[in-house]
Order: C-alpha cells, then sequence, then structure tokens
C-alpha cells in the first residue's frame, strides 16, 4: 500500500480557498492515506473507563432516545487524538478528510486568500487572482478580526480554514481591519484550484520561483518552471516563506533539482530506526548560484528543502528564522471515511540535526516590515522595492 508522509507545517499559508489545505494548507503535511487495519496490541491504553462511560451514557442519558451515535463516536476519537497534546495530530470526519485530498490536489471550496498567523490577527498576504476574495477587494495586509461571529485573534491556520472555507455557493462574513479603519464583506465561496508554484524573471535576468506549498503536482509544477525559466538565467531565488509544508516527497524532488548527489534528510521512527533518502532523478540546476527566502511560516517541507540545501552549501538562506517542526504525519483513514493524521516519525537533516522546535537560522537575517512589501509574483508590476528580504537575496546573486 501506499505510505507517502507528508509534513504539515503549523503556521502559515492559510489559503483558503481553503487552504492547504487548510487548510489550505497550513500547517501542513500532507500524506497519501493508509487504510487502516487493526493493530493487535493496544499497549497500556486501558479501554475499561471509556466502555463504561459509554454503557452510562447509553443507559441513562435523559435523551437517550436522541442520542447522534455517529458525532459520538467522531467525539470519542477526537478526545483520543487531543489527548496526544500534539498540535500536529488530528482527527477529521469523512467530509473534513475528503477536503483534506482534495487540498492535496490544489482543490478547495472556499474564498481564495493566504494567510499569515501569528499571537494576533490572522493577515491576508495575497490573494489568488481571479477569487472570489480578489473580486471581493480583499488586499494584502487586511487583518481578519472575525469570521461571522467568531472572534479570530490568535486562532491556528486549521481553526482559521474551518470557519472561512465552506461549500461552493455558500456565503462568509469576514470582518476586516485596514489601516485603522473596521468593516464587514460578504463573500461566496467558489471552487479553487491553486497551482503551487509561481514564477518570473525578476532584476538581471534572475529566475524567481515561489512555492507556496509542496502538494501533489508540485514535483511536477517545479520541474516545468525550471525547464521553461532557466535558460539564459544567471541565478534563481527559491521563495519558501509562508509555505507550511506538504508531502516528503515533493521536498526531496526539488532538493534533487538543484544537488546532484547526497543525502536529502532523514526520517527516524519510535523505535530509533533511520530511513534516509537519497538524491534521486533529474539535476536541471545543479550549479546555477542560487539563494532561498525563508520566514517564521516556513515550515516542514520547506525547511526539508532549506535546510538540505543550506547544509549542502548548495544555497544560502535569507530572511527570518524558519517554524520549527520537524516531525511527520501520516494520514490513516477508518473504516467510515474518516481520518486520523498521525505523526508518524521525526526528520532529521542530512548532517544529523534536527530544527525541531527550534528553526533554521538563515545565513543572512533580513526582517520584512509589513508582509504587504513582499513581492507579489502573481501581480509583477507592482515590483519588489519594499522587499527586504528579496532585495538582500538578489544582492547575493552575480550580476
Amino acid at each position: 500500500m501506499n505510505r507517502r508522509a507528508a509534513l504539515r507545517g503549523g503556521a502559515v499559508l492559510a489559503i483558503l480557498i481553503v487552504t492547504f489545505v487548510a487548510g489550505i494548507y497550513v500547517d501542513q503535511a500532507f500524506p497519501d492515506y493508509v487504510p487502516y487495519f487493526d493493530h493487535r496490541s493496544v499497549g497500556n491504553v486501558d479501554l475499561s473507563e471509556l466502555q463504561q462511560a459509554i454503557r452510562l451514557v447509553q443507559a441513562d442519558y435523559v435523551d437517550g432516545n436522541k442520542l447522534d451515535t455517529t458525532k459520538l463516536s467522531n467525539s470519542t476519537v477526537q478526545g483520543l487524538i487531543t489527548g496526544l497534546g500534539d498540535p500536529f495530530s488530528a482527527y477529521f470526519d469523512p467530509a473534513a478528510y475528503k477536503r483534506l485530498q482534495q487540498s492535496y490536489q490544489g482543490l478547495y471550496s472556499g474564498i481564495g486568500i493566504y494567510l499569515s498567523f501569528t499571537t494576533g490577527y490572522p493577515i491576508i498576504t495575497g490573494t489568488v487572482p481571479g477569487s472570489p476574495a480578489a473580486a471581493g477587494g480583499l488586499q494584502a495586509g487586511d487583518q481578519i478580526v472575525k469570521v461571522g461571529d467568531k472572534d479570530l485573534k490568535g486562532v491556528t491556520s486549521d481553526q482559521a480554514t474551518t470557519l472561512i472555507q465552506g461549500a461552493d455557493g455558500t456565503k462568509v462574513t469576514l470582518e476586516i481591519s485596514r489601516a485603522g479603519q473596521t468593516f464587514s464583506v460578504t463573500i461566496t465561496r467558489a471552487e479553487i484550484h491553486v497551482p503551487t508554484v509561481r514564477s518570473a524573471e525578476i532584476g538581471n535576468h534572475v529566475l524567481y520561483v515561489r512555492i507556496y506549498q509542496f502538494g501533489t503536482d508540485t514535483s511536477t509544477e517545479f520541474a516545468s518552471a525550471l525547464s521553461s525559466g532557466l535558460p539564459g538565467k544567471t541565478g534563481i531565488v527559491l521563495d519558501l516563506r509562508g509555505d507550511p509544508g506538504g508531502f516528503i516527497s515533493a521536498a526531496d524532488a526539488v532538493i534533487s533539482q538543484f544537488v546532484a548527489s547526497g543525502e536529502t534528510f532523514e526520517l527516524r521512527d519510535r523505535n530509533g530506526n533511520v530511513d534516509r533518502h537519497t538524491v534521486s532523478g533529474q539535476h536541471a540546476a545543479p550549479t546555477i548560484p542560487l539563494v532561498v527566502l525563508v520566514d517564521a511560516n516556513s515550515a516542514s517541507a520547506s525547511e526539508i528543502v532549506a535546510g538540505s540545501l543550506q547544509v549542502h552549501l548548495r544555497a544560502k538562506l535569507v530572511g527570518t528564522v524558519t517554524f520549527g517542526k520537524g516531525s511527520v504525519q501520516q494520514d490513516f483513514e477508518l473504516a467510515d471515511g474518516a481520518d486520523i493524521h498521525l505523526t508518524i516519525r521525526r526528520w532529521y537533516l542530512p548532517n544529523g540535526q534536527t530544527i525541531d522546535h527550534k528553526g533554521l537560522t538563515p545565513d543572512v537575517p533580513v526582517t520584512l516590515a509589513s508582509p504587504t512589501d513582499a513581492y507579489d509574483v502573481t501581480s509583477p508590476s507592482q515590483g519588489f522595492a519594499k522587499d527586504t528580504q528579496l532585495n538582500a537575496a538578489l544582492a547575493l546573486l552575480p550580476g
């Protein structure tokens, strides 16, 4: 069976269009699913109290004739996973898991925004061209204060995604803060397909490539961007800012485009077994000068790529310390179509180091005054004069 694992970062790019997942993406780790087959050992988990509680509810709850047994079952599993205390393990009911699978393919039903997350309110860092959000006038730099009557201060990407995404044709009302003014906007959700890779020529014949997330099509999209964009270029800027992660197979493929041999990263399980991933496939750009942009919302698979390229001395990192997510999740599909998104391994850089809870430290630390200052490859005419991180990266390239 296919056991491709994925990584989800937790901070990040919520496309809400979904969002990666969360979202859109958000936080994200993205693996293929593995149908669950009963494990023969239950370890030290004592099920007697749980079974007693279930019998008690069924026998004595006053509205026993109205019990929603499906909801009770789902809530029980949700509580089990929540009890792990792992922010990256999650339970998805059948409908939510279906949306998650679609998000792996860049398919979303939502409004089409990219988000960054802090301890405050989520900030829109961009909108998908032609999306409901773009048509509704939402802009980079807008803060989302509320969705409906729910205040969003301090929410996670997954929580935001759950509130903002929804079925095609349904409406969602957002309270937006912009330049000191607060207003509400109601947007009709739509089905959206979002490329995970976008590219453009900038500066002195430099190829700029941004990866928004590492989804099922990223390897193909990235290879295409290099094939069409490399001829005549003097260098590459790979932008992983706000990238929450995704499939480790996609991370492998991106690293292999720039590194001709050696290890890309390592996976280690609960028993200490090591699975070493090595460079494979095509190497379209093994020598061209390369700089990678990262920030606090670069997580998981994006940290694998950035960290591996840094360890191989293949690229310098420019920006701020990354998110610091060193774990790998996998989807296990349950009998009713629900899913347990479970942390099963931790990953390490080729030099054996972990970035978990620490993040990657850039070779050239550069902050960005405002998220709205970042170069938007979907609107290249706006330029990148205010993007201090991108300009610092360009200064490291020839020309």
